[in-house]
């Protein structure tokens, strides 16, 4: 079989620039000529390297968790409980409102605005931010089982609460939160820790 013609783009900046058309408009508002023409790219192009548009919106959606949730995988190796919980609001304050891309989380934003026609990715997203809500959660039980929260906290509970401010935090970015702001909010969520 005679091999094809071989790519004239960048398939990671051509996901680079999907993935922004993502996030600013959701996955139904994005639609294929906003990313081909976002990507720089022609359909079959888009067809041949990422597959259909949900294909192409999981492959952005693995590129925005890599990146975007760096700060998560620095938090999860501090110390202490309290540290941990610390360095993920600080990180989310900051990842939430930096420079140079679409405020607020895909996540939250995401699952926030699929209909019903789009409700296999609405799954999808909610799958991921129940995933982080795990990774906090477990962290918790490990500090519960080490003795390095109160005696009677829930970490489950308390990892809900975590996760909602986070998530309240980036809903308050897309609606034009600065990092200032969300910083605050991220520090009266501190001193509800449990003593």
């Amino acid at each position: 079989m005679p091999a094809g013609r071989p790519r004239t783009f960048d398939a990671d900046k051509a996901l680079d620039h999907a993935l922004k058309v993502f996030w600013r408009k959701g996955y139904e508002g994005a639609s294929l000529d906003d990313l081909t023409a976002a990507m720089r790219i022609n359909r079959p192009s888009l067809y041949a390297a990422f597959g259909n548009k949900e294909s192409l919106f999981r492959k952005a959606l693995d590129r925005y968790q890599d990146r975007a949730s760096a700060y998560m995988r620095s938090a999860l190796g501090q110390p202490t409980a309290r540290k941990f919980v610390e360095h993920l609001l600080r990180g989310s304050a900051d990842a939430l409102s930096s420079a140079g891309q679409p405020r607020g989380c895909l996540i939250v934003q995401g699952a926030l605005t699929c209909g019903d026609d789009a409700d296999c990715v609405r799954r999808e997203l909610i799958a991921r931010r129940l995933s982080s809500e795990a990774a906090i959660r477990k962290r918790l039980k490990r500090a519960a089982a080490e003795g390095d929260l109160p005696r009677g906290t829930n970490p489950a509970e308390l990892a809900g609460f975590i996760a909602t401010v986070i998530h309240g935090m980036s809903v308050q970015a897309a609606s034009g939160a600065t990092r200032g702001q969300l910083r605050k909010i991220a520090a009266t969520a501190l001193r509800a820790w449990p003593d």
